[in-house]
């Protein structure tokens, strides 16, 4: 045991004092938010000219004033000439297109024709807008035709909202919110399982390479048994992913709130009418209040003091399963990476499949798949930790974990049987059935 611990600290300290390791842990975070805010900033760019554009409106709509100013990168203005006229001087003017808006001849056609006339095609944004703005004030212009009242139209739309409620009043079966605020929980917590197991998994199996290729090994494996090798290293490996995925938990919502309030972005030149759009604002306000409220009542109401004890446990046996694995293969590498790769393949392949099987976990926590992989060993690291906020049977949880413990223990035993082997093993390519001799192996 004191041999295990000086090998765990070697492997922890050896990799948290490199000067690599500590400007990935600290710039990692810092790298994220600077992508988000640059891809705000692009996102939120909207050109630097000004389009002007000439409206010949035949159709005589009620354009408001909103309409023509309300973008700082298009300006519209109605002109009472012609379209010949316009085009006739067309370069003598400040205009970069005219649109022409013809005449209402049936109110009831579900299309209506505009026509752009411009030495070159509008932009995206500048048709979307001007689709957009005459969308609009034909629609006030056909209800004022057809003599209907606004909120006659309002009515004809009628939103459907779906509320379980259950069978006796013993039962709670939760509400709308519930489903939505499991999922999100559910799909991070996969989710952070799935790169959790590639990321440190792949770190230990580089990091058994690293010292085979070395001939460091031959030095330790003199005063210390290849089992306890093993485990040190994946032990250690381990240590130094939890703290770095605890000062990335740290950094990033500090780097975010910091960049919210130096870097935020203001979006109102985005729309024509910012007066208009904060009054929809307001008009949904009242709702989303109270569906901020639900979701709230509903993350305090998940049992976190079951949840995060078995999150913890899925991280640790999904974790020292697949490092296990991992470790095993790192061993039975040559010095040909490229050709070494194809032992991967069965390790990742468990990975990605459990992956995908999350994603239909959130869509359906109870259906025969998710329970079934929720309780195989190689899919339940991801996969159970996304059923955990739907509150699954406690005989499925209980069944899970006593599986993947024990499969933790198997594969960790028969990692150390390849390991050992593997380890000293140079200058041969090596199959995986040539792995499977190493399992029975006396040697």
């Amino acid at each position: 045991m004191k041999k295990l611990g000086l090998i765990i600290r070697r492997e922890y300290l050896s990799r948290v004092t490199k000067r690599s390791f500590i400007l990935a842990t600290l710039l990692t975070p810092l790298a994220i938010i600077l992508f988000m805010v640059i891809v705000g900033l692009i996102f939120s760019y909207q050109g630097d000219d000004v389009q002007k554009v000439a409206i010949i409106n035949e159709a005589q709509l009620d354009l408001k004033p909103a309409d023509l100013n309300g973008n700082k990168n298009l300006q519209l203005e109605i002109v009472d000439q012609d379209l010949e006229q316009l085009r006739s001087k067309f370069e003598e003017l400040d205009y970069n297109g005219i649109l022409v808006i013809p005449v209402v001849k049936n109110i009831y056609a579900g299309s209506h024709t505009l026509y752009y006339y411009s030495e070159k095609n509008p932009t995206l944004s500048v048709e979307t807008d001007l689709k957009r703005i005459v969308n609009k004030r034909l629609r006030d212009y056909k209800i004022a035709a057809l003599d209907i009242e606004e909120r006659q139209l309002k009515a004809l739309d009628t939103k459907i909202d779906l509320d379980p409620e259950p069978i006796t009043a013993e039962e709670d079966s939760g509400s709308k919110i519930t489903s939505v605020v499991g999922a999100g929980i559910g799909g991070f917590m996969g989710f952070f399982m799935y790169m959790a197991v590639f990321i440190y998994g792949m770190m230990v199996m580089r990091s058994v390479m690293e010292e085979k290729t070395n001939r460091i090994v031959e030095v330790m494996i003199s005063s210390v048994k290849p089992f306890e090798l093993m485990m040190g290293k994946i032990i250690g490996v381990g240590a130094v992913g939890l703290t770095q995925l605890t000062v990335w938990a740290l950094l990033i919502p500090i780097l975010s709130f910091l960049a919210n309030i130096f870097f935020g972005f203001d979006m109102s030149g985005a729309g024509p009418d910012p007066a208009a759009a904060m009054a929809e604002i307001d008009a949904d306000a009242e709702e989303m209040q109270s569906m901020m409220i639900q979701m709230a009542n509903e993350i305090q109401n998940i049992p976190w003091i079951r949840i995060i004890p078995l999150f913890l446990f899925y991280f640790l046996g999904g974790y020292f399963l697949y490092a296990s694995l991992f470790a095993a293969i790192g061993s039975a590498m040559g010095d040909d990476y490229g050709e070494s790769q194809a032992l991967t393949i069965p390790i990742t392949i468990p990975v990605i499949l459990a992956f995908y099987i999350m994603f239909v976990t959130l869509e359906n926590p109870n259906s025969s798949l998710a329970v079934f992989s929720s309780i195989f060993p190689l899919f339940s690291p991801i996969v159970m930790p996304a059923r955990l906020a739907f509150d699954p049977p406690v005989w499925q949880t209980v069944l899970s974990v006593l599986v993947l413990a024990g499969s933790s223990v198997f594969f960790i035993w028969l990692s150390g049987r390849i390991y050992r082997v593997g380890i000293l093993l140079y200058g041969k390519k090596v199959t995986l059935r040539e792995l499977g001799r190493w399992i029975f192996s006396n040697q």
